[in-house]
């Protein structure tokens, strides 16, 4: 492409600091250096994960920052030693990347790497090398991502190759919340045919585990959250009940097991609140329970009374629904394709991206499940 080489200046929305609304502004996005592929991205979506940055992260280090790690987009140029991609791919960026070489790469019990930034500055999920420029200052890149920009510039081992025959405004979504829900069920808590799950919180990634425990076979599927007005969307994934927990004057803990002879075989925390990890804990039956703290926070500490555990339950966590991306993603891509799971239905709301305040405050309100950007 006649831009490979080049610097290019693009549009995108900086966070110049925490609380405020991001600003949309011209970046300079640097030719991609060794391993690394310049991208141009074709549709991004808003995660909490995001806003948990935007909201949450008080250190003046992760700032000034491009958010956005869940998109799909198209390979514009690759730097040196990169052999597997080459311009015209359709990609999904990952967060979590897939060396290959590492002692967790190759083992199949994890989906960590070496390279990931869970091994990295987890306080500020931004490494300090970036390709971005504005207004002659350095922007960190999210996750080492960024994809609230039309630009953005990954490491070859935190991208996916997917079917050039894919919709990249549906299967960006693969990115980080469906993935992330789905394999929870599927991959770690290991959901079984005939079971009973309930899933706390009906946000992309707790409908994405509704649909993960239908997939798995699950009898009957419990769908709890505090807004009524998402239980109808959670039946399209495959929810049976749907738990109102204001509706009750007992623990929502306690009206699962009366629904369930004592609790159910599984049970996923989507939200990433400490107090409902432990009901989640709580929901399970006692003997062979499984939950899974799906929900992504880092500024609380979680606790349960030791007999909850020494009964038989057990307490396990899921990073991205255990996938190793780079090989789990194309797979899911593949299994949309097919018919066999479900995206469209996660979409509510699509904007371009100067739009992307608006997107923030839909779900910080609640009012949308997924919300994709795309650029003007």
């Amino acid at each position: 492409m006649a831009t490979a080489g080049k610097v290019i200046k693009c549009k995108a929305a900086v966070a110049w600091e925490p609380n405020k609304p991001l600003v949309i502004e011209e970046i300079e996005v640097a030719p991609p250096q060794a391993n690394e592929v310049r991208i141009k991205i074709v549709a991004t979506a808003v995660c909490h994960t995001d806003l948990h940055h935007l909201f949450e992260c008080v250190k003046k280090e992760g700032f000034p920052i491009v958010l956005g790690h869940e998109a799909a987009g198209i390979v514009e140029s690759v730097g040196p030693g990169v052999t597997e991609f080459q311009p015209g791919d359709k990609v999904i960026p990952l967060s979590t990347p897939q060396c290959g070489k590492c002692r967790f790469c190759k083992n199949p019990k994890s989906n960590q790497c070496e390279e990931g930034w869970t091994s990295r500055n987890v306080e500020v999920l931004a490494l300090p090398d970036s390709r971005f420029t504005c207004k002659g200052k350095k922007v960190l890149q999210y996750l080492r991502t960024s994809t609230f920009s039309e630009y953005t510039v990954m490491d070859q081992i935190a991208l996916a190759k997917i079917d050039p025959d894919a919709p990249l405004d549906k299967v960006c979504l693969l990115g980080c919340g469906v993935c992330t829900g789905f394999g929870a069920a599927v991959n770690t808590a290991k959901v079984e045919p005939g079971s009973t799950c309930a899933v706390f919180g009906l946000g992309a990634v707790g409908l994405a585990a509704v649909m993960g425990c239908k997939f798995a076979g699950a009898k009957r599927i419990f769908a709890i959250d505090i807004n009524p007005k998402k239980f109808e969307k959670a039946k399209v994934f495959g929810a049976t009940d749907c738990v109102n927990p204001k509706d009750y004057d007992k623990p929502i803990s306690k009206v699962l097991a009366e629904m369930t002879n004592g609790g159910v075989d599984f049970s996923l925390e989507c939200i990433g609140n400490v107090d409902v990890m432990r009901t989640a804990l709580e929901s399970c039956v006692e003997g062979w329970g499984v939950s899974v703290i799906v929900g992504w926070t880092d500024f609380a500490d979680f606790a349960a009374r030791p007999v909850q555990l020494i009964a038989g339950r057990t307490w396990k966590g899921s990073l991205v629904g255990g996938f190793k991306c780079k090989d789990g993603v194309p797979q899911l891509v593949k299994a949309y394709m097919d018919k066999k799971v479900k995206l469209d239905e996660f979409i509510t709301h699509t904007m371009t991206l100067d739009k992307i305040n608006d997107a923030i405050g839909l779900m910080k309100r609640g009012e949308c499940i997924r919300t994709v950007l795309k650029p003007q």
